[in-house]
């Protein structure tokens, strides 16, 4: 037989029974959360045109995107992120709808290489985006949610790092660097490539202060202090002007109650051309790749017709299973599971009882095969049950318990 017949591409996994349950499990606390708050679900195309992508996000570059062309030969791809679509159909369909708009998604992603789903090539996404608002609030309100929802499924120990783009593009205009000259200083910081940075800027005429500042860059993250440090340098309005937004951003996640799992990094800088303001990411134990991450990108919008700030997040929820089961904290299975078999006389009393036990939130499933009491409880072992009842002549119920054999839930 073809090993393509039995495998899948390298990049895509069969997702089985345990982590398929968790994974269910984490879309629908999600739901739970963003409905909760007031956010309403939106589902945008797999396949978008690829012009969505190529002229409007600078964060994706056209290699790792899948492409494709349809029948008149128009080039589409399948969605390498959820954002760019779902501010697409705000900016489109909802035009009309007093702002802001607060949407959420869940869906799947496809990207080469992409790091939302670590080296898978199709991952899930659960993210929410508040458009047609401006200001810390709105900031403040996507990065509660994002730890709200990091805390409902089942994480324990995990940091949000955030920054602030708009403190840098003001260091940038301060130093009279190009746009090109920029982003080349950006990707040192944000690799946090001391050396390569140093050589950067050495021969630039900049003032002793601001070359100090531009150069210790990746080193400031961690506590509050870096903010009050950075302001008592000589800075300009707009850097000063981020500084003030990133603090009140502190200021109400303390209110929320969420300021002990957020620390502050002036060198995080994924991408100057599309966010526009607050930034942030979260991390935990185990894997070299953010949890979930977003900011504010007030541009996007506009390039689909429709002047609107905007901010948001996503969380992968891969991602997430992945640091979950490698800290031990993945909850499964729940509830309990029964498995019904039956003598034939007893078949509509096993149907009668299986219905009783769904109502009160049992798993029940009845045995269709015609199972004798040993094969039904060899059955409910392999199964993962963690009870077989076995229906007798004249109605009597036997429950073996088999949570010794399979770890289950009893």
């Amino acid at each position: 037989m073809a090993k393509s017949k039995v495998y899948t591409p390298e990049g895509v996994q069969d997702i089985l029974f345990d982590e398929c349950y968790l994974k269910k499990e984490i879309e629908n606390k999600a739901r739970q959360l963003f409905r909760s708050k007031g956010y309403r679900e939106i589902e945008t195309p797999s396949i978008e045109f690829y012009d969505v992508y190529s002229d409007r996000q600078k964060m994706l570059s056209q290699e790792t995107m899948f492409k494709f062309c349809d029948k008149e030969g128009r080039i589409l791809a399948l969605r390498p992120d959820l954002t760019v679509p779902a501010v697409r159909a705000a900016a489109s369909k909802l035009k009309e709808y007093k702002k802001p708009l607060t949407l959420f998604y869940v869906g799947n992603s496809f990207r080469y290489n992409g790091s939302g789903g670590g080296k898978q090539k199709e991952y899930t996404q659960a993210g929410i985006e508040i458009i047609g608002a401006e200001g810390s609030k709105a900031d403040a309100e996507v990065i509660a949610t994002a730890v709200n929802l990091l805390l409902e499924a089942g994480l324990e120990n995990f940091q949000i790092d955030i920054g602030q783009v708009e403190f840098f593009k003001g260091l940038m205009a301060d130093g009279g660097f190009s746009k090109d000259e920029a982003e080349d200083v950006r990707a040192l910081i944000d690799n946090k490539d001391y050396i390569g940075l140093e050589k950067m800027i050495e021969d630039r005429m900049l003032s002793p202060e601001l070359k100090k500042l531009i150069l210790s860059m990746p080193s400031l993250f961690g506590s509050r202090d870096i903010i009050e440090k950075v302001e008592s340098m000589n800075i300009n309005d707009a850097s000063r002007s981020a500084l003030a937004n990133l603090k009140e951003v502190l200021e109400i996640l303390d209110d929320y109650g969420y300021g002990n799992y957020v620390s502050v990094d002036l060198g995080m800088l994924p991408g100057l051309d599309y966010y526009t303001g607050i930034i942030f990411r979260g991390f935990t134990h185990g894997i070299g790749f953010p949890v979930c991450s977003g900011g504010r990108y007030d541009n996007l919008a506009e390039t689909f017709g429709d002047r609107a700030p905007a901010t948001g997040f996503s969380l992968g929820i891969n991602m997430l299973i992945t640091a979950m089961r490698r800290q031990k904290t993945a909850n499964i299975h729940c509830g309990k599971r029964y498995f019904i078999s039956y003598e034939e006389s007893e078949r509509k009393t096993a149907f009668i009882k299986a219905q009783e036990y769904r109502k009160s939130g049992i798993e029940a499933a009845v045995d269709v095969k015609g199972f004798s009491l040993d094969e039904a409880l060899d059955y409910g072992v392999k199964g993962d049950f963690s009870s077989v009842i076995y229906i007798s002549r004249g109605g009597k119920i036997n429950q073996f318990d088999l949570t010794a054999f399979t770890g289950g839930s009893k």
